[in-house]
């Protein structure tokens, strides 16, 4: 049985004009990398989006991470008991579990899934004083963003969950320079002799390809979800990595973009970042930087496959398979198959269509091994 099976998510995606990641001062994020800046956007604000995303699937079990838990609690009790002291109970079930709890809420966020809610309010009902009980009923039962994305819970480790997904920060593949947007604001209701402006105005913008990369370890996953859940939970990280975008600035700047490259890798030794194929920045052209992009990824991948890293034990390569999946938001998901990569129960996952992909030409043609399904 292998141990090791991970999913690699390399991305290109061009995004116009637009700040939809700004630091304390309202910049867009910027890093330094290859001895140039490059517009970022933090992995935190990509992950914000997906779990927005997760949470408008009515088929995902997705957590809350707040410091009302009480209130999670109590919704659970008056559900079970709409006679009892919600409150009251409430506030037991979490003293007994060990989490400090008062009129304010916790201290620090905490993330808890419905199934964990619903556990503490059944022991509160019931009457239980057994402390470990408590806790026994939240450590079980993770919500599937809380298997992906991790808990840490400084008071009691021993409640704290591995993260299964890492997100890498997207960086552009070319160097940026950031501009400004001076605007003006006019007042409806303004004399008419008063031809000024009633306010004004700068935002500051860059546009960009990004490289965007994130990897899923699927048996630490099916560890704490079972393997059925596990697969469904790698479906849709890859559906919502793909499909998000962070809301910054939006309204202002109508920057929704999709994918121009997708590559996603199957491997069995451990995750491989391919960013350092961006290490030397993308020079400009009147070319543009996608394709040059694309190009400077295969060629990276193929160079790092030839001498560092295995090839993946699979490779999807996604100038077909992207219309797949985009139909595939409108019905029944395509699977593909786990099970004799990962020697587990895995149950069959296909992503897209397995003939269109195999005839497919794409930037990535010959990266690897080839998809087989």
């Amino acid at each position: 049985m292998n141990k090791r099976l991970y999913v690699d998510f390399h991305i290109l995606q061009t995004v116009p004009p637009s700040c939809i990641n700004r630091d304390d001062t309202g910049s867009p994020k910027t890093a330094v990398y290859g001895g140039v800046t490059r517009a970022r956007v933090s992995s935190q604000a990509w992950k914000h989006a997906m779990r927005a995303d997760f949470a408008e699937n009515a088929r995902l079990d997705v957590g809350k991470r707040t410091k009302k838990v009480a209130d999670l609690v109590k919704e659970q009790i008056l559900a079970l008991a709409p006679e009892a002291d919600a409150d009251k109970l409430a506030k037991k079930a979490l003293d007994s579990a060990g989490i400090k709890n008062d009129d304010k809420g916790t201290k620090a966020l905490f993330f808890m899934s419905t199934a964990q809610a619903k556990a503490l309010a059944e022991l509160a009902v019931a009457g239980s004083t057994d402390k470990k009980e408590y806790q026994k009923a939240l450590k079980a039962a993770p919500s599937m963003d809380m298997a992906l994305f991790g808990r840490m819970v400084a008071d009691d480790p021993s409640l704290n969950y591995d993260a299964a997904a890492q997100v890498a920060h997207s960086i552009s593949t070319h160097a940026v320079q950031n501009e400004y947007d001076y605007f003006t604001a006019v007042d409806d209701c303004q004399a008419e002799d008063n031809a000024g402006a009633g306010h004004l105005g700068t935002v500051e913008y860059n546009s960009s390809t990004l490289y965007r990369y994130a990897t899923v370890n699927v048996m630490e996953l099916a560890g704490q979800l079972g393997a059925e859940q596990a697969a469904e939970t790698v479906r849709a990280f890859g559906e919502a990595f793909l499909f998000s975008m962070p809301t910054g600035k939006q309204n202002s700047f109508a920057n929704r973009t999709l994918p121009d490259a997708v590559y996603v890798t199957i491997r069995e030794d451990q995750p491989v970042n391919l960013c350092g194929a961006f290490e030397r920045a993308v020079p400009r052209s009147t070319q543009g930087y996608t394709e040059p992009s694309k190009a400077a990824l295969a060629q990276y991948a193929q160079q790092m496959y030839s001498s560092f890293a295995e090839a993946p034990a699979q490779t999807l390569p996604w100038a077909v398979v992207w219309r797949h999946w985009l139909r595939r938001r409108r019905q029944k998901p395509c699977w593909t198959h786990w099970k004799r990569l990962s020697g587990t129960h895995l149950p069959e996952m296909r992503w897209g269509n397995g003939n269109a992909v195999a005839s497919a030409g794409s930037a990535f043609a010959g990266v690897g091994c080839g998809l087989q399904i």
